[in-house]
């Protein structure tokens, strides 16, 4: 039986959907076909590979990193009856092709909404943690993809393979991806996140990297919605202004903006409000600054704690990397286009590998999503969507519902608390000996 049309099939069993979750979380065709629709591809054609299909088939560059896409689509039945048995590679290069980037980004933008909508995610003084970060791919050295990735360049020499940079906001409870956004590396990581502002939810804190200190881009973050705060360390050699005490190493400042910045930035006043918190840790002075001025709704004692958080996202870039992808330094994709298409499917995946892992920590009470294994889980929930196609729509609950059931077994110990590796710069080996200049004496 097909993929696809299990799942379909297997919504008539289910047999209590508050208890074992509807298999409409699992990307029933419909659904897709609706986001086609969105995106404006949608046809009425029939084909041995329908588009619905060949999102699947993305989703399985992922999840199978070692197969081929002619193995992955055999092996999981993502094609419809025919004549033959099986469809020649260049009807899936054909496929992918008409499938395009903009239907998998439409498919994953739809879910990450209805995914995050239903988390139900913990709340820290009634606001969702959220980080935004950056990441950066390789793709195949192709003419194709150097136009449009095109490689980073020092003082030294440019880089051999084209990269792309990406800039994802996820929610640091449950790893769920909110938004992503990505173009050459040419493009900074703060230009990518201002087209993630739009996007964030009310009533949130977002975490930064200090690298992300720009007063307009905090600006508009704070300014765009209704309570969307931020938070990061501080840039050395800010100025500031100090114009009252809040507490004990808790201040209200304001950061005046360069004439400079004001003629870039229309919109950007002459200062920026802020709260600065400082607190020493491990003998090293903290100092955080962030918009969540109200010390009484805010306290400042567990507020440089937090920034903690934001490892998390780097924790589920690793994740996406090492795990999911097996490690792998490039992507498949030799054109800029189907990049795009892999890149929004490779977090789709992880999207939806996370969703179910939301789904399992619910089993028990007090459970976080980020304190489930995601190598064992996310091994399990792959396992289970390869098999799906080979069992009947029935037995398809019982699966999904026995997987749920199994989330004690993959909960993480504990984290250490006094668990610390300073940064070091390791060096690579060399391949050859190094070659000595021996003095005169020596030649003798």
């Amino acid at each position: 039986m097909q993929l696809t049309k299990a799942l379909s099939f297997a919504n008539d069993f289910v047999p209590d959907s508050e208890s074992l979750g509807k298999l409409s979380d699992i990307l029933p065709p419909e659904f897709i076909n609706q986001c086609l629709e969105e995106a404006g591809i949608a046809t009425i054609r029939k084909r041995r590979l329908p588009l619905d299909m060949m999102v699947w088939v993305v989703l399985g560059m992922a999840f199978y990193r070692d197969e081929s896409i002619w193995d992955i689509t055999s092996n999981m039945q993502l094609m419809l009856p025919g004549k033959r048995p099986l469809v020649a590679p260049s009807a899936l290069v054909q496929a992918r092709q008409r499938l395009g980037s903009d239907a998998v980004k439409q498919v994953f933008t739809s879910t990450a909404k209805v995914w995050n909508a239903e988390a139900n995610h913990p709340t820290w003084h009634g606001l969702t943690l959220l980080g935004v970060d950056g990441v950066v791919w390789r793709a195949p050295d192709t003419k194709e993809n150097i136009e449009v990735f095109e490689p980073r360049s020092n003082q030294h020499s440019e880089t051999a393979y084209p990269q792309a940079r990406m800039v994802c906001q996820m929610e640091l409870t449950s790893h769920l991806i909110v938004n992503s956004t990505f173009d050459s590396t040419k493009v900074s990581e703060m230009k990518l996140a201002e087209e993630l502002i739009e996007s964030t939810p009310d009533n949130s804190i977002t975490l930064f990297d200090k690298g992300f200190y720009s007063l307009d881009l905090l600006n508009k973050w704070s300014g765009s919605g209704k309570e969307r705060h931020w938070l990061l360390p501080l840039k050395k050699g800010t100025q500031y202004e100090e114009i009252r005490s809040l507490g004990k190493q808790d201040k209200l400042v304001h950061i005046k903006t360069t004439p400079q910045s004001r003629k870039k930035f229309i919109e950007l006043p002459n200062y920026i409000e802020a709260r600065l918190v400082s607190k020493k840790m491990n003998g090293k002075q903290v100092q955080i600054l962030t918009s969540m001025v109200d010390p009484m709704r805010f306290p400042s004692s567990d507020m440089v704690e937090l920034y903690s958080e934001r490892w998390e996202i780097e924790m589920g870039y690793r994740e996406m990397k090492q795990t999911l992808l097996n490690s792998e330094h490039h992507l498949r994709s030799k054109k800029p286009e189907m990049v795009k298409q892999e890149l929004w499917g490779i977090l789709l995946g992880y999207n939806l590998l996370r969703y179910q892992m939301v789904k399992m920590s619910h089993i028990i009470e007090g459970l976080q999503p980020n304190q489930l294994s995601f190598t064992s889980c996310s091994l399990a929930i792959i396992n289970m969507l390869y098999t799906m196609s080979l069992n009947s729509a029935g037995n398809i609950p019982k699966t999904i519902a026995s997987l749920h059931a199994k989330a004690a077994q993959y909960i993480l110990p504990p984290k250490r608390e006094d668990r610390r590796y300073p940064r070091v710069l390791r060096y690579k080996s060399a391949k050859y000996p190094i070659w000595k200049k021996k003095n005169a004496s020596q030649l003798n």
